[in-house]
């Protein structure tokens, strides 16, 4: 498994309850530039319409040594899940506060796969306490490995 780009913000911006693995629908300058590593997932998000989902506002760069039949870099892509997968996080997203958020693009084997996290938004207040929370425990290793070297 090569993970080609992971969106680092959603782990700060939202609290991720739930990840399923999905299939992604690609044009041949799009797998290209995926195996290139130029692709952004920065302000991307999943929507689910007529029971099919769908991958919005990811940023793949069009393929660098491509023509004139290359690729929108912001065109909308198709998910592809299973139905009882779409149903059970069709009713999930129902609930207030939920969002599909694609949390990684990898290669498994020859395809190209998005996991996708069921995201609650984190309020200012959650960001700030683990932020303290991640500096004390980098003290505390400080901490620990000083005593160590004595």
């Amino acid at each position: 498994m090569k993970i080609i780009s992971q969106n680092r913000k959603a782990f700060h911006d939202y609290l991720i309850e739930d990840s399923i693995e999905a299939g992604i629908v690609l044009v041949g300058t799009e797998v290209k530039s995926l195996r290139e590593g130029r692709v952004n997932l920065k302000d991307s998000y999943v929507v689910i319409k007529n029971d099919e989902a769908f991958l919005l506002n990811c940023h793949i760069s069009p393929y660098s040594h491509g023509n004139i039949l290359n690729h929108d870099p912001l065109r909308t892509r198709k998910l592809l899940l299973h139905k009882n997968q779409l149903v059970r996080l069709k009713s999930k997203m129902l609930q207030k506060g939920y969002a599909l958020i694609p949390l990684k693009i990898y290669f498994k084997g020859p395809y190209a796969k998005v996991e996708v996290g069921l995201a609650k938004g984190k309020r200012q207040y959650e960001k700030r306490q683990k932020i303290k929370e991640e500096e004390v425990r980098r003290d505390i290793d400080r901490a620990v490995k000083e005593r160590g070297k004595n």
